[in-house]
Formats: structure tokens, sequence, C-alpha cells
């Protein structure tokens, strides 16, 4: 069941429907079940599971942030269903299983831990820290032994887009590539603007979609240079979006607040209605 000897064990599917045993093995072999029975968990991929693996590290984090047992029990379990249902797809591909992953865990974790496992003694959480450092850069030199060669901006560390663009403009700062003020970021955005609006204007509904693609590059590369213009104003981009995102679910809210005390739906407004209301959103705000 390990790597080396390419021993690799693909889960029986379970039979019947199955009891809530709390035991790993029995998950396993219900994950096994549908991807055999689930249309929808057989068409999967991994790459096709990777928003989902994104979207539930999110929801824990807002779970534990609520320190709800039971949203928090909830939200453990959907992330450890993406590790589950990825270790099923590459156990059907032969190439490894859920042993193989733990025991790469385990491995990882003794070898982080000198101060534990070995004789090493380190004073405190920083020494921890920089040891940790030194573990880890000998990694990635035995990943360099193996090929996988590593280039300066490869320790931009995995994480939503927003964080991943301000991460890779400001290790490319540290090597001298970037403007000396704000004002070559800002020019670079309303350049990046005008490229997006030569792609949307005077166009048809399907001359866009004809070309969505280029579109989508042009959108990318807005952001890309919005995120910049927070990085030289020292603004974190993620905090500032979901700001906005709290924001406008506060706004939100109100409107369907206020239509719900006239005894309408959402459904049974209409945008001028709506803009109305969520102009007086922004007043309430103001005064509260």
């Amino acid at each position: 069941m390990s790597i080396s000897d390419n021993k690799v064990t693909v889960p029986v599917p379970v039979q019947g429907a199955p009891e809530a045993t709390g035991q790993l093995d029995d998950l396993l072999a219900l994950m096994a079940r549908l991807r055999t029975d689930c249309p929808w968990d057989k068409k999967q991929t991994n790459h096709s599971l990777i928003p989902y693996a994104i979207e539930e590290a999110y929801e824990l984090g807002e779970a534990v942030q609520s320190d709800d047992d039971e949203d928090i029990k909830g939200e453990l379990g959907d992330v450890l269903l993406q590790v589950v249902f990825h270790c099923q797809i590459y156990a059907e591909q032969g190439r490894f299983d859920m042993s193989d992953v733990i025991s790469t865990l385990q491995e990882k974790l003794v070898r982080r831990h000198p101060h534990v496992f070995e004789a090493e003694t380190l004073k405190d959480d920083a020494a921890v820290k920089v040891r940790w450092d030194e573990i880890k850069l000998e990694e990635q030199q035995a990943r360099e032994a193996r090929g996988k060669s590593k280039r300066r901006l490869d320790q931009v560390k995995a994480g939503s887009a927003l964080m991943q663009a301000q991460d890779v403009q400001k290790q490319a700062s540290k090597l001298g590539f970037d403007w000396e003020g704000i004002a070559g970021a800002v020019d670079k955005l309303d350049e990046e603007i005008a490229e997006l609006k030569h792609e949307l204007t005077d166009k048809s509904t399907a001359e866009v979609k004809a070309n969505i693609r280029e579109v989508e590059k042009e959108l990318g590369d807005c952001i890309f240079a919005l995120v910049n213009v927070a990085r030289k104003l020292n603004l974190d981009a993620e905090a500032a979006t979901l700001t906005c995102v709290h924001k406008f679910k506060s706004r939100f809210g109100y409107i369907e607040t206020q239509l719900a005390a006239a005894g309408k739906q959402l459904e049974d407004s209409d945008i001028t209605e709506m803009d109305a209301l969520w102009e007086a959103a922004k007043q309430h705000e103001r005064s509260s």
C-alpha cells in the first residue's frame, strides 16, 4: 500500500445503506460506492474538484470564526471529503492511495520536528520556525535533485487568486521588477481598463461571447493591475475585497428586510425599487 512497492489499494464500495461508524476505512468504502453509483461523483476529476477544495477551506475558516461546534464539525467533514475524494480518484488511476498520503504526512511531521522526536533542543517558537524553514529548504533541495527545479517566484504560496497576485508582485518587486511610485501602477491600471473596454465597446453580445477568452485575459489583467495598486498603497487586496463583499451582503440584506416589511419578496421587486433601497441602505450605514 505504499508508493515504493507500487501496491495501490482501491477501496471496495460499501454494500447496502451504510451506518455512520466514525471509521476511516468505512468512509473510504462509502466514497468508493459514490464513485460507482452517483452520476455526479462518477464524472468528477482531480481538476474539477479543485474549486470545491478551495471553497471548503474558506468555509471551514468561517465556521471556526463562528465557534459553533456543529458548523465546525460539518466543515471539517467537508474538507476531509475533499481529501478522501481525491485519494479515491488517484487510487483508481493506480497512482497512490490513502495510506500513502497518511504515511507521507507522518514522515513529514517527524522530519520537521527534530526537537520533538530527536535529540535537538530548540528554546522557543522562534527557534522552531527557523529550524522549520531550514528543513523545508533541505526538502526543496531534495526535490531539485529529483529534477523539480525551483524558480524565484515558486516560493509564492497557494491561496486565493488575489493573495497570489499580491504575493507574486511583492516577490518580483524584491528583485527590482517594479515601479518606484504608485503613479506607474495607476497608469498601468488605466491602460488595462482601456484594453478591456476595447474588447467590449460597440460589440454585440454574440461578438463578445465569440471572443470570451480574450475578454477573460483582459479582465484578469485589470484585476492584477488593481491588486498592484493595493500593494503600492500597503493595502491587502484580499481584505479590501472581503470588506466589499460583506458591505454588499449587508446592503442587500437591508433591501430584503425592507421589502419584507412591506409584505414583498425580492422577486416581487424591480431594479428601480431595489436601487432606491440600496441608496437608503447607504444612508442607514452613515447614520448608524
